[in-house]
């Protein structure tokens, strides 16, 4: 299978600017081959984040996804490992009838307090299709190798 075979149609987002957003580069993929886009705070001033503390931090913007379309909010790596950072709900869904502001709930499992800057990059959005699905109840499901086998079962 070729690449340009695996590459799938640009979807078209609206996104709402928040008037506390204003002047904060709008969301966008860091590298041509990035998944996530970068959400940044919307906050006025810096927010301290102590260690084992949360704080939900705006991040100025809503968007209008296209139905069979959903957003997952995603930590960041470089601020889990270097930091400790990383988002409580982690990955936070957005659906695509949903309009409100995009808002992070971050966690500091760091040693050290962790401090948060306007504009600063927070976590990373990750677009991707979703399908409804009809559950219909059985008495028995197909069997597979793995089966109902789960928790580290192959090993660790």
């Amino acid at each position: 299978m070729s690449l340009e075979s695996l590459a799938q149609k640009e979807a078209v987002v609206q996104i709402k600017i928040f008037s506390h957003y204003e002047g904060i580069e709008l969301p966008k993929y860091e590298t041509e081959g990035a998944s996530g886009l970068d959400l940044r705070a919307a906050i006025q001033g810096d927010v301290t984040l102590a260690p084992g503390k949360r704080a939900l931090i705006p991040t100025g913007i809503a968007i209008s996804l296209p139905k069979g379309l959903e957003a997952q909010v995603r930590p960041r790596s470089g601020l889990a490992i270097k930091y400790g950072i990383g988002l409580l709900n982690a990955p936070g869904t957005i659906d695509s009838d949903y309009r409100g502001e995009i808002q992070v709930i971050l966690i500091n499992h760091g040693d050290s307090n962790f401090v948060i800057s306007r504009g600063q990059r927070i976590a990373q959005m990750v677009v991707a299709q979703c399908m409804p699905v009809e559950l219909r109840v059985a008495m028995e499901l197909d069997v597979t190798k793995r089966n109902s086998g789960g928790f580290g079962h192959t090993g660790f």
